[in-house]
């Protein structure tokens, strides 16, 4: 039974008896579909900026018939709730309605994997991006083995969406006489999905910091928040050579960066 006809039949089941179906013709010898490793992206948040982002999920499956197929879907809603059948929102890989790609290592193991392809300008396919989808996401994965047994778990991990971040910095005046003010100024933008352009991320606490000449570890001087545009700006005593940048540590929907450090000659 190749996989969407194994899905269709098992449905009403899966609805009733929960998300880990024992098999399609169960009987007391056969066993659940062994799910690990599964992994967005390498294991990173998914960060999306202007443009179509293509990432792909993959994940290690086994069970003593070897495996047939496999799905992996995004979704949102409440715990308990069946991401096929109810839900807030999904995101529905490329491959959901094809086959998984999956390599057997072994006759029981399988490594399945499908891609998500993700486009704020949505023109050529996938899931058109909006800021609502910023945020964290539930991963419901589902496999089916070569007899047919379908295992199905709704919230096997989560994974992060995010609205790719950037940040400026730029200290001045250069160069600048010691224990005169330097004034640090930058701006923290992040890409809006909606209008797609990069506007500022207001209100936000990003930290100075500043490394030494010939040194390579940067330090915290003080936390400084974004002004309703998105910009900073703070004075510090000149007092040696060093690069300085700003350093935002992100939030669940927008990802950390670190300007690059601007160099100043103190004199």
């Amino acid at each position: 039974m190749r996989k969407r006809a194994a899905f269709a039949v098992l449905s009403a089941v899966t609805a009733l008896a929960g998300f880990a179906v024992p098999a399609a013709h169960a009987d007391e010898t056969q066993s659940d579909v062994q799910i690990s490793n599964v992994l967005f992206d390498g294991g990173k948040n998914i960060v999306v900026g202007l443009y179509a982002k293509t990432v792909t999920v993959s994940g290690t499956f086994t069970h003593p018939s070897g495996i047939q197929d496999a799905d992996f879907l995004l979704w949102r809603g409440p715990d308990g709730t069946n991401p096929y059948e109810a839900y807030d929102d999904r995101i529905e890989s490329d491959q959901y309605y094809s086959h998984a790609d999956c390599v057997a290592s072994s006759a029981t193991t399988s490594t399945c994997s499908q891609t998500f392809s993700l486009e704020p300008d949505w023109r050529y396919g996938g899931t058109a991006l909006t800021n609502a989808h910023a945020g964290t996401w539930k991963v419901s994965v589902q496999a089916v083995a070569n007899d047919d047994t379908l295992t199905r778990t709704a919230s096997y991990t989560t994974t992060r969406l995010q609205r790719q971040s950037q940040l400026t910095v730029n200290a001045g005046p250069e160069p600048v006489a010691k224990g005169k003010t330097l004034t640090v100024t930058g701006k923290l933008t992040r890409a809006d999905w909606d209008n797609l352009a990069y506007f500022g991320y207001t209100n936000q606490p990003v930290r100075l910091q500043f490394r030494k000449a010939g040194t390579t570890t940067y330090t915290t001087v003080k936390t400084v928040y974004t002004s309703g545009t998105g910009s900073l700006t703070t004075t510090v005593p000149a007092a040696e050579d060093g690069y300085w940048r700003w350093n935002f540590a992100g939030t669940s929907t927008t990802p950390p960066v670190k300007a690059t450090g601007d160099f100043v000659d103190v004199q």
